[in-house]
């Protein structure tokens, strides 16, 4: 009965999103014809009219698809509502410019922003209506967890956030006989498989195919790389292509091109507020404003990184090279404010005009704790066969604890799906991080990596 209902799950989705899109539509072509259109005769004449709230509209569809705005049912309400604001919000902003810009002079904004707190009201009552329809015909699955080891645990914990989502019934070792371990999942309308031997894993992920079974699996490293391969074929043989040298020449150069646009624009907006962080910064404590680090970046290359200080001078004099934590004492009043909202990044954008980083990339991790992170994880180096990024889709879709393995995996799928349009994407995930910090993607359960790999090259 739920794998017939899941088909409609998609359908459900788009008719919501599409009332949603219509509501918004026609509230800005009320505003426009009421309080614009007469004042911008000659342009917009009948179709220029209609060519406008097209254009609206499908501003509303990029925003909204960016932020994660339609995902129904994977994000939690809360954070749908986020998404959603922040959305809305660059909309109305870019069409109150567009239409300043038609206009040749700024336009009276009163009808613009009571048009975008009356969204703000339609939003949140179509998040908490269509929540309540999506839930009521979709409850949280009942699941059972297959592992192999305790680290399943984290991912139980993590999975267990979402009840509104997943309810996780049951575990079995795989240690456990397999008739018995098969007899529970056909009781469960899915499975988690975590941590378990490879061979054993194709053997129950075969099962689950042949009954019809959602199979949830925790990826291993070479997981991530088998799934940003090229299928090709040789004769009447199928393969599968690992290249294994992260971007291909045309990719870096489309990145380099954007990170020196992206940098030089960002540089001259956010001036302004470097300056203001930089007062402070000095006011605080009398100290130096940026501080600089040794890092790795593409090809475990070391570079210094600039950021504006946010600990004490001498932070690490005695106590050598370590991780900050959230509480940490060593952290200035000012830095701590700088940290949560991210601008203590903002000089690297030099680093990026200098061609060591990149807007979006892993981020740049100290030589010294990356040695000890591979004593652990030897896979650790394989992060940087692209460049250190000022963002990425760790940080975006992680949070301040996420494991360093987590992080690693989080890297290796970024560089395995790369595009322009992630890079965009991230870009756009990380101003919501700044404006509401401690809150990402990782708590819903949900990314943004594309359903399956946009570069992938034709053999």
């Amino acid at each position: 009965m739920n794998s017939k209902r899941d088909r409609y799950k998609r359908l459900i989705s788009l008719g919501l999103a599409v009332v949603l899109i219509g509501i918004l539509t026609l509230t800005f072509g009320l505003v426009w014809y009421q309080y614009y259109s007469e004042t911008i005769v000659l342009p917009f004449y009948r179709r220029g009219n209609w060519v406008l709230i097209g254009i609206y509209c499908l501003l509303v569809w990029i925003f909204f698809k960016a932020y994660g705005g339609f995902k129904l049912g994977y994000l939690k309400k809360t954070d749908m509502l986020y998404s959603q604001l922040i959305s809305i919000t660059c909309v109305d902003f870019t069409a109150y410019f567009l239409i300043s810009l038609i206009g040749r002079d700024f336009m009276r904004v009163g009808p613009m922003l009571a048009m975008t707190f009356a969204h703000f009201g339609f939003i949140a009552i179509w998040t908490v209506i269509s929540g309540k329809l999506y839930f009521l015909i979709y409850p949280p699955r009942k699941l059972v967890i297959l592992y192999g080891s305790h680290q399943a645990a984290s991912l139980v914990l993590k999975m267990s956030q979402r009840v509104d989502k997943y309810m996780i019934c049951e575990s079995v070792s795989v240690s456990e006989d397999p008739e018995k371990v098969r007899e529970l999942i056909l009781k469960y309308e899915g499975v988690i498989i975590c941590d378990i031997p490879a061979e054993l894993r194709n053997d129950y992920l075969k099962f689950c195919f042949e009954k019809s079974i959602r199979a949830y699996i925790a990826p291993k490293i070479s997981d991530i790389i088998v799934r940003g391969a090229d299928d090709i074929r040789l004769f009447d043989t199928p393969l599968m292509l690992c290249r294994n040298y992260g971007l291909d020449y045309e990719q870096r150069f489309i990145k380099r091109t954007f990170d020196i646009v992206f940098s030089l624009v960002m540089l001259i907006i956010a001036s302004p507020v470097m300056l203001v962080s930089a007062a402070a910064i000095k006011l605080c404590d009398g100290g130096p404003v940026f501080y600089k680090q040794r890092r790795l970046t593409i090809d475990e290359k070391e570079f210094d990184v600039y950021k504006f200080r946010s600990m004490v001078v001498d932070a690490e004099k005695g106590s050598g090279p370590q991780l900050a934590s959230d509480d940490d004492p060593r952290i200035t009043p000012v830095g701590r404010f700088l940290r949560k909202t991210r601008l203590d990044e903002l000089p690297q954008l030099l680093n990026i005009l200098k061609g060591e980083m990149s807007v979006v990339g892993p981020r740049p991790e100290r030589p010294e704790i990356s040695e000890e992170y591979k004593k652990e994880m030897p896979e650790f180096g394989f992060r940087l066969k692209v460049k250190a990024g000022l963002t990425g889709y760790a940080q975006v879709t992680g949070v301040y604890d996420t494991s360093p393995y987590d992080k690693l995996k989080m890297d290796l799928m970024y560089i395995e799906n790369y595009s322009i349009r992630m890079d965009l994407q991230i870009i756009l995930m990380t101003l919501k991080t700044m404006l509401f910090p401690g809150r990402s993607n990782a708590q819903n359960g949900e990314g943004i990596l594309p359903a399956e790999s946009e570069n992938k090259k034709k053999e």
